[in-house]
């Protein structure tokens, strides 16, 4: 056997899954298709994660990724592509190589809706993205509509104007789902709110040039120049390989879970936002913790509650 444990998701729920599992002796790797992170590395802003008042979703994401470098080897830039459970392993493919394990926790997130429009496909890191940190300084100076109407939203057009960017969030409702001090700061920075309106396409030749917007109320249509769209409409579960081996997922397409993190595989745990519920960096830990000493009881150590 390669490695007692594989953690799959280099996000909040498997940083913290690996710090548990190692210092409890359990021999673990985890793997990341990306650079790690998660979504929680492109917040522009998090101020509900306990001990910070307010830090960035990068610096947050370096802080736990060194904090696990100190215990166990992080496989970057490596996808895994298929899972395998026998009665006493189970096999793992990635882009590089196979791994036989005792156990896997799956901690692959969620990814980032999309509008499914005209145009969005097109215009993807053209003008249109999903990261106000990643892509808002290439536009600072001009126009910005930001889609949607929770948080994450109104995170994002705050975070845009602060960089220079003229913001206007569009939601579809006659009001938003955001917290008030979200919407007391982007009042007080100057976002721009169009309610009751979506958006119906996104026009340009070689980079965004206009929208085309939808007034739900009075079915008028209009369109409006702007050099960039930021979509921030909510996320989907990551979760093809649990699928793929039988995981029972809920409507949604989310992991179900027991409260330790168990699947209806055995040998097979899951964590962080694949799992549904609230989706928070701080839940994300905590299930995180709680699926590495849960695995514990496949492994043959001493399961420690």
């Amino acid at each position: 056997m390669d490695y007692e444990l594989a953690i799959i998701g280099g996000g909040p729920a498997g940083f913290t899954a690996g710090i548990y599992a190692t210092r409890a002796g359990i021999k673990a790797v985890l793997f990341d298709s990306g650079a790690g992170g998660g979504l929680m590395a492109l917040s522009p802003e998090i101020e509900n994660y306990p001990g910070f008042k307010s830090i960035s979703g990068m610096e947050l994401s370096d802080k736990m990724r060194e904090h696990l470098e100190k215990y166990m080897k992080i496989n970057l830039v490596e996808d895994v592509t298929k899972l395998e459970v026998s009665e006493g392993e189970v096999k793992i493919t990635t882009s590089k190589a196979t791994y036989d394990v005792g156990a896997v926790i799956i901690a692959t997130g969620t990814k980032h809706r999309k509008l499914g429009i005209e145009g969005e496909e097109k215009l993807t890191g053209r003008g249109v993205s999903y990261c106000a940190t990643c892509d808002g300084p290439f536009f600072k100076g001009k126009s910005a509509l930001v889609v949607g109407g929770g948080n994450s939203a109104l995170i994002e057009a705050i975070a845009l104007k602060q960089m220079g960017l003229d913001a206007t969030v569009v939601h579809r409702r006659d009001m938003l789902r955001a917290e008030d001090a979200y919407k007391d700061k982007a009042q007080e920075v100057g976002v721009k709110i169009l309610y009751e309106t979506h958006m119906e396409e996104i026009k340009g030749e070689d980079k965004v040039e206009k929208v085309v917007l939808h007034n739900v109320k009075d079915a008028s249509k209009s369109e409006m120049k702007v050099a960039a769209v930021f979509v921030s409409i909510g996320e989907e579960p990551q979760s093809q390989l649990a699928a793929q081996i039988g995981v029972e997922l809920d409507v949604k397409g989310y992991i179900k879970t027991d409260r330790n993190m168990r699947t209806n595989i055995k040998r097979v745990y899951a964590a962080g936002d694949v799992t549904g519920g609230l989706r928070q960096v701080v839940t994300a830990c905590a299930e995180g913790a709680v699926a590495a000493l849960t695995s514990m009881e496949v492994l043959g150590k001493v399961y420690p509650y």
